[in-house]
């Protein structure tokens, strides 16, 4: 039989959820909160992508910012967005949810009319349908008649070839009209409608999956072993009972006489933090397992884990671990309960799936590098309007290279070039900014990030912090000692406003160097417990000292982003020489290049001696050149999975 392009489409719901930043107050005091998407098939569908299904949703969004935020995240998290509509006259689904504790959990919905709930029977295409293994249904699209036969048609194509099919009951009183908007956070409420609603397609699925709660109302008893009959008497699916901390039960024949005869997977004795969203990511696992090939109780643990994980930290979709951290964690166990603040783990979680976040892969980076301040600043000619005009300027530049290409960046400061680094957001080019007050030692930051490097919170998601630090294993104790400091402070403040950050180290601006320096100095880093995404290393002599510095990299992080190359204001020639001893590390990703391009167009510019357009032109020649330099010393793309 021929593979299908697709493991899985869910179909239903799609929003944005607004999360109380703030734990442990009212929804009435919250004071800021994190935007995510959300929605449980859109959660469902992220899941099983990170897990390495072939997902895809159908759904639709409003023709507006948070639809467009839906389609990108969506596109970053890896789903086929192909069944996604543009709903040109609705909106989309906003929730706004908090944690106040560990039972409480207020969420209000705002969906009267919205995008998702347009879904009808056009939206629905077979080619679509007939391209998946399976799909996955949830209980809010059958509550209307427009999208409940939008939901149906789906089904029934999915039979008409082969694919599986499967429900989350997904019970939500108030989006039943059972209860009112103030009963968000509610999970079971009495009705015979409901009931009857959801009895009458039962039959249509392969797999059903609910809490005690939800096949409660899909049985239309209180008694769970009752409401599973009762279910059972209607359907042949497997029948998946989630039992919160006891873990879950699958069913597939006649309904025994006690949940624990069920088959089973282990539960995982781990803090609740945040139970929303969580029933997502045990679908997840379970759907990995099930599509996998894997019998119930390995299943029911994919799911239990996915689902521990998902109780453990803030948000819905972010929280779900990608499958090489479900890997880990099911090999590893638990270290403490309060899995947020198990470094380890977070650091792979993080690691794993920072790609799905604004920054996206990039398996190739070249990057113009004029987020310099002093050296510009010293400049004859230099006032600070002419600053920022002339690295609009650069910015010309390195979008004329790129030409909408992936694979290229830049390195823009916020201060003098504040305006280009806002123009720059949204061009596709990667984006690095300092943090460091230019030239310090021991390193200090800029002033404008404050003292407690609050200002990072201001900073778009896309953006790089950029780390200069020049440091040597010479340096006296207490130089160390402020150095680390200060690492640990921005690597922390950073990591809390989930900013990648890129460390950049000079040591032989500080003392003389040999092959085992850069190696000793990131044996450093990382014994501060601190793991930079990227690293930007001033061109290394000799292939010894290369393979050590990668080899330091390595034995400590599994998952870098990689290596860029630094000029130190060398002429091409030389940069080009200095490329070809890098290129031979894979780890290393490109370079990030700033006075070779722009060092003389700077000069002349500023003093009046070259004008816009010549100014451009000498800096996109230069900065291709280097692009060209470093691909020929590549020769070939590196055949690895972009990190």
């Amino acid at each position: 039989m021929t593979a299908k392009p697709l493991d899985v489409i869910t179909i239903g719901r799609a929003g944005v959820d607004l999360y109380g930043s703030q734990v442990g107050t009212r929804l009435e005091d919250m004071g800021s909160f994190d935007k995510y998407i959300g929605g449980s098939p859109t959660n469902m569908a992220c899941g099983t992508a990170r897990l390495g299904l072939k997902s895809a949703l159908i759904s639709r969004v409003g023709d507006e910012h948070m639809g467009r935020f839906i389609l990108e995240q969506l596109a970053r998290e890896g789903v086929e967005t192909g069944g996604v509509v543009t709903d040109p006259e609705r909106l989309t689904a906003l929730a706004i949810l908090g944690i106040r504790d560990q039972t409480q959990f207020p969420l209000i919905f705002y969906r009267e009319d919205c995008a998702d709930m347009g879904l009808c029977e056009a939206d629905i295409d077979e080619a679509f349908v007939a391209s998946a293994r399976a799909v996955v249904a949830t209980g809010t699209h059958l509550s209307h008649p427009r999208t409940r036969s939008a939901v149906l048609k789906a089904l029934q194509l999915a039979r008409r070839h082969g694919a599986r099919t499967a429900l989350d009951i997904d019970y939500r009183p108030n989006l039943w009209g059972v209860l009112g908007h103030g009963e968000g956070e509610s999970r079971f409420a009495e009705s015979a409608e409901v009931t009857a609603a959801l009895q009458e397609v039962l039959h249509q699925f392969d797999l059903i999956v609910g809490t005690e709660e939800e096949f409660h109302i899909a049985g239309g008893s209180t008694d769970t072993l009752e409401a599973l009959r009762a279910v059972r008497a209607v359907s042949a699916a497997t029948l998946v009972c989630k039992r919160g901390p006891m873990g879950a039960s699958a069913f597939e024949g006649a309904i025994p006489g006690s949940l624990d005869d069920g088959q089973t997977g282990p539960g995982f004795p781990i803090e609740v933090f945040n139970v929303l969203g969580a029933g997502d990511g045990f679908m997840s696992g379970l759907l990995k397992g099930w599509l996998d090939g894997e019998d119930w109780p390995r299943a029911l643990t994919y799911a239990n884990a996915c689902g521990a994980l998902a109780v453990s930290r803030h948000g819905c979709t972010p929280a779900y671990p990608s499958w090489e951290e479900l890997q880990f964690f099911l090999e590893r166990g638990v270290i403490r309960p309060d899995l947020r603040n198990d470094a380890e783990l977070e650091q792979i979680h993080w690691a794993t799936n920072r790609h799905r976040n604004a920054g996206g892969s990039w398996p190739v980076l070249r990057a113009f590098a004029f987020d310099h301040r002093a050296q510009l600043e010293e400049m004859d000619g230099y006032t600070p309007e002419k600053g920022a005009a002339f690295k609009q300027l650069c910015l010309d530049a390195a979008l004329s290279v790129q030409d909408g290409r992936p694979g290229y960046g830049i390195l823009c400061d916020g201060r003098i070039g504040r305006d280009a680094l806002h123009r720059a957001t949204g061009t596709g080019l990667w984006i690095g900014r300092p943090a460091e007050r230019p030239g310090s030692r021991p390193v200090d930051f800029e002033p404008e990030l404050g003292p407690d490097l609050g200002g990072l919170r201001e900073w778009s998601r896309d953006n790089v912090v950029k780390l200069l630090v020049f440091a040597h294993p010479g340096d006296d104790d207490k130089t160390r000692k402020m150095q680390a400091a200060r690492i640990e402070r921005l690597f922390a403040a950073a990591r809390r406003e989930r900013l990648e950050v890129l460390l950049e180290l000079i040591p032989s601006k500080v003392g003389p160097v040999d092959d085992g320096t850069m190696a000793e100095l990131i044996d450093w880093v990382y014994g501060l417990g601190v793991f930079p995404d990227w690293w930007k290393l001033e061109p290394l002599k000799t292939q010894a000292g290369w393979s050590r510095a990668v080899a330091a990299i390595e034995a400590h992080d599994p998952h870098p982003r990689g290596i860029v190359v630094l000029g130190l204001d060398a002429p091409e020639e030389a940069l080009a020489e200095s490329f070809t001893l890098a290129a031979a590390q894979p780890l290393v990703k490109g370079f990030a290049v700033g006075r070779t391009i722009f060092g003389d167009a700077a000069r002349a510019w500023l003093t009046g001696e070259m004008k816009d357009g010549e100014a451009v032109a000498l800096m996109a020649r230069r900065y291709s050149r280097l692009c060209d330099a470093w691909d020929t010393a590549r020769a070939a793309p590196i055949e690895e999975t972009a990190r």
